[in-house]
C-alpha cells in the first residue's frame, strides 16, 4: 500500500506540474494573456505580447508529409495601420501614382470598409489571431484555408494547391482568386482577380483590379514567420513594391475564438450610423483627373 500511495503522489505531482506548464503562457510567442476590449463591444479578447525566451531555440514543426507546420493560430503578419510603414518602408516610398496618393490623403479613417464588416482582403491583418488550415486528400494538398477570429462576411480565403493556373478572365471578389505551391519550405500564394473596394490600412491605401499578389510565407522558428510580400498593381503603382510582414505564434492551448461582426458592430449597425457604403458604389471611385 505504501509503494501504491508513494507511485501516485508522483503521478499527480507530475500531473500538476504539466497542467501548470500548459496553462502558462509561452514567453517569445508574441502573445500571452488576453484582455477584453470593451470600449469596442467585440465579443472577442485582444492579445498581449509577452517578452521572448526560448522560443528560437525550438525547431519548426512539421506534418506528416515533411512540410512545415504552419497553422498557427498567428498575430500580425500584415499591414493595419499603414501598409507603407507596416510593410518596412519610410515616409513616401510607397510609389502610388498621383491620383491614388490624392485619394489616400482625402480618406478618413472612420469611413473604412471595413468597419462595416466587410472582408479586409490582403494583406490586412488586425489584432485578432487567425490561422492557415491545411486540407490533403491520398493524392496529396489540395487546399489551404485561411480563417480569421474577427468574423467579419466572408472571412473564409481558399488557397487552391492542386496545380490549377488562375482563370483567364476572373470575376473580381474581395479575397481575389489565390494558387499556392510550396518552394522547400515556404509556401509560396499568387493571386489576382480582386475587386478594389478594399483598403490596405486604415489610412486608405487604394488598389484598382489590377492588383496581383505574391506572398511568400516561411516559418523560421516555432514562434515566428515572415511574410515576403509582392504587391503589383500598375493602375495604382508606378512599379511593383516588395514589403516584409511578421507573424507570431499564439500560445499553445489557446485557440480562435468566435466573433460575428455584423452582431456586434456598435459602430455602425448597433449604432444607428448609417452604412455609407450601401448602394453608393462604396464610394472608391477615382478623383476625376
Amino acid at each position: 500500500m505504501k509503494r501504491f500511495l508513494v507511485a501516485l503522489l508522483v503521478v499527480l505531482a507530475l500531473t500538476l506540474s504539466l497542467l501548470a506548464q500548459s496553462q502558462a503562457p509561452v514567453e517569445g510567442v508574441g502573445s500571452g494573456a488576453r484582455v477584453s476590449p470593451d470600449r469596442l463591444g467585440k465579443l472577442s479578447t485582444e492579445w498581449v505580447p509577452v517578452a521572448p525566451a526560448d522560443i528560437a531555440s525550438r525547431p519548426v514543426p512539421r506534418l506528416h508529409d515533411g512540410r512545415p507546420d504552419i497553422s498557427g493560430p498567428w498575430v500580425g503578419g500584415g499591414s493595419n495601420n499603414d501598409i507603407e510603414a507596416d510593410g518596412g518602408l519610410k515616409a513616401g516610398e510607397l510609389p502610388l501614382l498621383p491620383w491614388a496618393r490624392t485619394l489616400r490623403d482625402s480618406r478618413k479613417e472612420e469611413d473604412e470598409p471595413y468597419l462595416y464588416c466587410t472582408p479586409m482582403s490582403v494583406p490586412r491583418t488586425n489584432p485578432y489571431p487567425w490561422r492557415f488550415v491545411q486540407s490533403y486528400t491520398a493524392g496529396g494538398a489540395t487546399h489551404i484555408f485561411v480563417i480569421h477570429e474577427n468574423g467579419d462576411a466572408g472571412s473564409v480565403r481558399q488557397i487552391f494547391m492542386d496545380g490549377r493556373p488562375h482563370p483567364a478572365d476572373p470575376l473580381p471578389t474581395w479575397w481575389g482568386h489565390s494558387i499556392g505551391r510550396w518552394e522547400g519550405d515556404t509556401l509560396v500564394i499568387d493571386s489576382v482577380g480582386y475587386n478594389d473596394k478594399f483598403w490596405f490600412d486604415s489610412r486608405g491605401t487604394p488598389h484598382t483590379e489590377q492588383l496581383h499578389t505574391i506572398e511568400r510565407w516561411t516559418r523560421i522558428s516555432y514562434g515566428t514567420m515572415i511574410n515576403n510580400f509582392t504587391l503589383d498593381d500598375p493602375g495604382a503603382f508606378s512599379r511593383p513594391v516588395q514589403l516584409r510582414f511578421t507573424a507570431r505564434a499564439v500560445p499553445p492551448a489557446h485557440e480562435l475564438m468566435e466573433f460575428i461582426c455584423a452582431e456586434n458592430n456598435q459602430y455602425g449597425i448597433a449604432g444607428g450610423i448609417e452604412n455609407i457604403y450601401r448602394d453608393k458604389g462604396f464610394g472608391l471611385e477615382k478623383p476625376a483627373p
